[in-house]
């Protein structure tokens, strides 16, 4: 498939209820989907803008902060902005609202077969899922370290009611010597083609070493088992080289701006 190919499979596919499986409530705001998710967070997302205008993007923007700012439960709001959109005037529109833009990522997409490999890891490494509670915490105050957060017993709790849920989401560990050296998420969509490959993390001292491809070799293995032939991430420039060596192509680019209450 070509990039063309790919990115519009994302948009039909991807852009829609399939895009927030763990969400515990959606409204509907014109094009816009606003999501709560459990933890109090919030989460903006549509398949596209509906042509609309620099104007119609204000009033948007308006209602989506008014709608989100009077449940006091939600702490923060991603609004997830694409490079491909036809968007006037939405990144000033989002700063005047009190929406902070972070680091832009891409977009990266490849068919499942290509990523799965045999890579070699340092000796004493072991790859596995986790489901128990212990397992999941460490999994994810290890993941909130190496993103420069403090550990959020609340990220935890999500990820744990998500587990309890048994969407299909799948937590895989890198471990050595039962420390979580590397870490990240698989995510099947239901009804459509792709898995998701999300929360990649690997401690400063194990990076460059193989273990995150190896992770993410394992993560394809699982998702084509389940009869999943793409899989999608969204990459920093950290783990874009190592997603394109092993055959996943950007296709776009995608901006978070948050709000914090």
């Amino acid at each position: 498939m070509n990039t063309t190919a790919l990115l519009n499979a994302y948009d039909q596919q991807l852009r829609s209820a399939a895009e927030t499986p763990s969400a515990v409530a959606v409204t509907l705001l014109g094009p816009l989907r606003l999501v709560e998710f459990a933890g109090g967070r919030g989460f903006v997302t549509y398949r596209d803008l509906g042509g609309a205008d620099e104007r119609r993007i204000v009033r948007l923007v308006a209602a989506a902060r008014t709608f989100y700012e009077s449940d006091p439960s939600i702490r923060s709001v991603e609004w997830k902005a694409r490079g491909h959109d036809r968007a006037p005037g939405l990144h000033d529109t989002l700063i005047a609202h009190g929406f902070v833009p972070q680091e832009p990522e891409s977009i990266m997409i490849g068919e499942t077969q290509r990523l799965v490999a045999d890579v070699d890891v340092p000796t004493g490494v072991v790859l596995r899922t986790v489901t128990a509670e212990a397992d999941v915490r460490e999994m994810c105050a290890m993941q909130d370290r190496v993103f420069g957060d403090e550990v959020s017993e609340s990220y935890a709790d999500a990820i744990l009611e998500r587990l309890a849920r048994d969407d299909g989401m799948e937590l895989w560990i890198a471990e050595l010597d039962g420390k979580v050296v590397s870490a990240g998420r698989l995510e099947p969509v239901v009804g459509t083609q792709f898995a998701g490959i999300w929360g990649g993390a690997t401690v400063e001292e194990w990076r460059g070493k193989g273990i995150y491809r190896a992770l993410t070799a394992a993560r394809a293995r699982s998702a084509l088992a389940s009869g999943k032939t793409l899989i999608h991430s969204d990459s920093t420039e950290y783990s874009r080289p190592i997603l394109e060596r092993s055959g996943l192509v950007r296709v776009s680019t995608t901006t978070p701006y948050v709000w914090r209450r």
